[in-house]
């Protein structure tokens, strides 16, 4: 089994950043491609951002690419959201997953194919 806790979130202005984190307890984490998504308010879930297990391969959303940037080191079994010039639309609450796959080579916004979830962490951008 895997346990995921996001952390990070929090207020801030628009055009500030955000690193939010995502701690794995149990194993395997290290072997599964991991994502990051959100639900801003009123909204359906969407993929923000996913990393292979190795960091080789990552995905972005359109509206993330060049702001926000994903990472992780697996000897801390942590993976990262560094998020830059925020804006409003980027209100929401924020979840890591990761995939059922092991050592698989890509990852991608599926959301059936992540088996495990966090709880979530609110990111709220305002003036």
């Amino acid at each position: 089994q895997l346990q995921l806790v996001e952390s990070g979130g929090g207020l801030v202005q628009p055009g500030g950043s955000l690193r939010l984190s995502c701690t794995a307890a149990g194993s395997t984490f290290d072997l599964r491609p991991i994502g990051w998504f959100r639900r801003p308010p009123g909204r359906e879930r969407e993929g923000v951002s996913c990393i292979v297990s190795g960091g080789r391969f990552t995905t972005y959303a359109s509206y993330a690419k060049g702001r926000f940037t994903i990472s992780r080191d697996n000897a801390r079994n942590t993976a990262y959201l560094q998020m830059n010039n925020l804006t409003p639309e980027d209100t929401g609450t924020y979840y890591c997953a990761a995939m059922n796959k092991l050592a698989w080579p890509s990852c991608y916004f599926d959301q059936e194919s992540y088996g495990f979830w966090g709880q979530g962490t609110q990111v709220v951008v305002s003036s």
